[in-house]
Order: structure tokens, then C-alpha cells, then sequence
């Protein structure tokens, strides 16, 4: 199943906004702002890019027929590889978010890039549940759950800039 999203940094540079997503102290912050009760978060220099890694535990906000599967929480890990910014001075990552322990992931891509006014973030990737007969059924409520987590982590950032 496919996901894109696009949210505005009314504002905010792409250095800006890159800055914030590339900062441990915020990803956790984040982290506790969206209600996981247990996370880790690591952040790798490289190159002018970095890897951002998040382990957390958190409610799982799905309907009860996949409760029953995931129980009443989930460990998501996010992975996020971004590059160095390019001549325009805007970024891009690969993105990877597992349930770990289900056979459910998204891979795509985020573009972080400057418009008039501010900066432009967007994510596009692939839902994949792995299950016979109901996979299809459960990758909008986890492409929900993304979306979800992607907006709450938006809106608390604008708050920090």
C-alpha cells in the first residue's frame, strides 16, 4: 500500500528543520511526546549526512482485530539514513519502519526541501503486511499509525523552531 505526506515549516530553513530531526535530544523528546513508554535513539554523523535509529515501545492504536495479533503494544524501530544536502542545499533519506516481531514495514523515502516561505517534508514508501488473507486488510490501519506518528512529530517540532 502506498504512503505519502507532505507537511510545511512555514519559516524554517531546510538546515533548520534538517537540524531538528537530526538531534537526539529532540527525537527523544519526541519520543516521550507521542506516549512510548520505553525508546532508545541513536544519531550517527556521516559525511554530512547522518543515520537516525529509534527503538520504541508504544500503545498499539490499531483496531482490536490487530490488537490481536500485535497485543496491546508494539516495538516500531525507525531507521533513517540521510544524505548530505545537495547543491539546492535539500536532503533526502532512506526511511525503514519495522514492527519488530511482525511481519509489517514501511520503506520509502523522505525529502526534506526549501520552498518560498520556509521548507517542505515529505515522506513516500510502501505499507507491506506479510500475513496470507489479511495483510492487505491491516496496511491502512498501519500506514494510519505512520501518518499519525509523522504528524504528531511534525506538529512538536514547529513548536521547537
Amino acid at each position: 500500500m502506498k504512503l505519502s505526506e507532505k507537511f510545511s515549516y512555514e519559516g524554517a530553513s531546510v538546515e533548520a528543520v534538517y537540524g531538528l530531526l537530526a538531534n537526539q535530544e529532540f527525537r527523544t523528546e519526541s519520543c516521550e511526546n507521542q506516549g512510548a513508554t520505553d525508546y532508545t535513539v541513536t544519531v550517527e554523523e556521516q559525511g554530512g549526512g547522518s543515520t537516525v535509529t529509534i527503538i520504541r515501545t508504544q500503545d498499539a492504536d490499531m483496531p482490536d482485530f490487530v490488537k490481536k495479533l500485535t497485543g496491546s503494544t508494539v516495538k516500531v524501530k525507525q531507521t533513517e539514513v540521510w544524505s548530505a544536502p545537495d547543491a539546492s542545499g535539500n536532503r533526502t533519506a532512506d526511511v525503514k519502519v519495522s514492527i519488530i516481531g511482525q511481519p509489517a514495514e514501511m520503506t520509502g523515502t523522505a525529502k526534506l526541501f526549501a520552498k518560498e516561505g520556509g521548507s517542505d517534508f515529505t515522506v513516500d514508501g510502501d505499507v507491506k503486511v506479510s500475513i496470507p488473507f489479511i495483510g492487505k486488510k491491516i496496511e491502512p490501519e498501519v500506514a494510519k499509525a505512520i501518518r499519525a506518528s509523522l504528524r504528531e512529530e511534525v506538529e512538536y517540532g514547529m513548536t521547537k523552531l
